[in-house]
């Protein structure tokens, strides 16, 4: 059973606000900086306001700054990697209001690397330019929340850390009108409350938590996406769960936030290759090492399914210790922290889970299918990832977007607040024991990972069932594990239905594409506490 509300006592204080944000990467902090104008705004994050996962970014953020490059081009890489369903407006508002929005951030005072005066540009996976703009060698996702912080403390947004957001609010009409949740010990005021909002704001960011490994941090629970579907949003793409190729392998079974390896190493020059020293990139796409995230991902999970290797190896011992040093200085301590030198010897590699293409459904402006809910950043399904994001396209998104946000909200915001929230009624039970947080992570794992079949995603969605009918006391734990599970149904439901690869969903069962039967997406609901996955076909492009 996948419950419609979480099972929590009822609010203990209630605070307001014009507009509520929820999150703190870079998507949150540039909303919550750009609605400001319009009101008091409220930002709310789940642990410290730079806990997420944009200050791990490592390898940059994509736009088209270089004089021999264009936003057609940053458009049509975008495409290439997406496999047929991007949705061509949003990729095009990404690409042309992207360069600008970089700037902006420098402005700021973001403090990007150089070369010769001018912003340091580097390549990734699928781009066939230099368009990635990076800071402190690796370092980028920490500088831009650096620059961002900075401004929010000057801004008059208020913030309360350290809170779970539980559901949303609705006034009698079914529009948002604010959240539920829970502000844990460091926090104040403390348990569960309520903030009511003329807007509600999801930055959440992702839900890598869902699987065994992943290089999202603790955080990452799908929380968002969870809450989005128990107000009755419309989530979409979910099956679409992006494996990065190159995380630090350590070890057969390791599991919790893995170190990633970014995609900019291979970017400057380094080779995948496996145990005998044979480049296997070489032949299998035109880009190589560097061909989109997906292809790539197949191509490690192939060669050790070839080689009956556990992993794959990221050679760059021909860029030299000052190279490494100056340039992946980030990347180099956490190898050698695992007693890996990458001056000296091969870095061992695999793909783990890393980002969710699909999300919340959205239009341009973020508004998701429930009016006055706003979506925008990882959480988010804006039709820019298609069935797999382009290098560097993530951070640029939640940049792009959670402006657009901002600029359409004046039109959208109801008349000030007549307090006519109130907290949906408490569904009892529901709530999975806190010790099933690794058995999801482990059905996950095993049925719905980089290679899936039916027998899989069959034994995946009948387990994941079997789980769901917990009775566990309310509290934080519980409602974490409750999110992973009611995303990672969602996930395996959608996965189970499409049945072609394309892009980061790989059917061993369904090995070719299928634009004749689905080029288009899967969209789901919660109807009760059962959720629903529908085929919509492509239908040209979203207003």
């Amino acid at each position: 059973m996948i419950p419609s509300v979480l099972h929590a006592p009822a609010p203990g204080w209630t605070t307001d606000a014009d507009v509520v944000v929820i999150g703190s990467g870079i998507a949150g902090l540039v909303a919550a900086l750009r609605c400001r104008p319009h009101g008091r705004v409220l930002l709310v994050t789940k642990a410290l306001l730079d806990a997420g996962s944009t200050r791990w970014a490592q390898g940059g953020i994509a736009a088209a700054l270089a004089a021999d490059d264009t936003p057609e081009e940053h458009l049509a890489d975008t495409l290439t990697a997406g496999v047929g369903i991007c949705d061509e407006d949003a990729v095009r508002a990404l690409v042309t209001e992207g360069p600008d929005a970089v700037r902006g951030l420098i402005d700021l005072g973001a403090a990007f690397d150089r070369s010769g005066g001018d912003i340091a540009l580097t390549r990734e996976g699928g781009h066939h330019r230099r368009r990635i703009a990076h800071a402190g060698g690796d370092a980028t996702g920490a500088e831009i929340s650096r620059a961002l912080l900075a401004e929010l403390k000057e801004s008059g947004v208020e913030v309360i850390e350290h809170a779970l957001v539980l559901d949303l609010l609705k006034d009698a009409t079914g529009r948002a009108a604010g959240v539920t949740l829970h502000v844990m010990g460091e926090g104040q005021p403390g348990g569960v409350g309520a903030v009511r909002a003329r807007a509600v704001v999801l930055a959440t960011g992702g839900l890598g938590q869902v699987f065994s490994a992943t290089t999202n941090p603790e955080v990452s629970t799908g929380d968002g996406v969870a809450l989005a579907l128990r107000a009755g949003a419309e989530v979409t793409d979910l099956e679409f769960v992006q494996f990065h190729p190159t995380v630090l392998w350590l070890g057969e079974g390791a599991t919790g936030q893995q170190p990633l390896i970014s995609e900019a190493v291979r970017g400057e020059g380094a080779h995948l290759v496996d145990h005998a020293g044979v480049r296997f990139m070489t032949g299998r796409h035109e880009l190589a090492e560097l061909a989109p995230r997906d292809v790539v991902a197949k191509g490690i999970i192939n060669r050790m399914r070839e080689t009956g290797a556990s992993h794959m190896l990221l050679d760059g011992r021909h860029f030299g210790a000052a190279m490494w040093e100056t340039r992946f200085p980030t990347i180099l301590a956490a190898c050698r922290h695992h007693g890996i030198d990458p001056v000296t010897e091969p870095i061992p590699v695999v793909p783990a889970a890393h980002h969710a293409s699909g999300g919340v459904r959205t239009d341009l402006h973020g508004r998701t299918s429930v009016p006055g809910l706003y979506a925008c950043g990882e959480v988010a399904c804006t039709g820019v990832h298609g069935a797999n994001r382009l290098a560097s396209n993530s951070l640029l998104e939640g940049l792009v977007f959670a402006a657009r946000i901002a600029e359409t909200l004046p039109g959208d915001l109801p008349a000030p607040l007549a307090h006519t929230a109130t907290p949906p009624e408490p569904e009892r039970g529901g709530l999975l024991e806190p010790g099933l947080r690794e058995e999801v992570q482990r059905i996950m794992t095993s049925h719905v990972g980089v290679l899936r079949q039916a027998e899989g995603l069959e034994a995946a969605v009948r387990e994941l069932e079997e789980l769901g009918r917990g009775r566990a006391e309310p509290g934080v734990e519980a409602w974490e594990v409750t999110n992973l599970y009611t995303v990672a149904s969602a996930i395996a439901a959608a996965a189970r239905l499409r049945e072609e690869t394309r892009g980061s969903h790989w059917r061993a069962d369904f090995p070719e594409r299928a634009d004749g039967t689905w080029r288009g997406h899967l969209v789901t609901r919660l109807a009760g506490n059962v959720l629903t996955t529908t085929y919509a076909p492509l239908e040209g492009k979203r207003s």
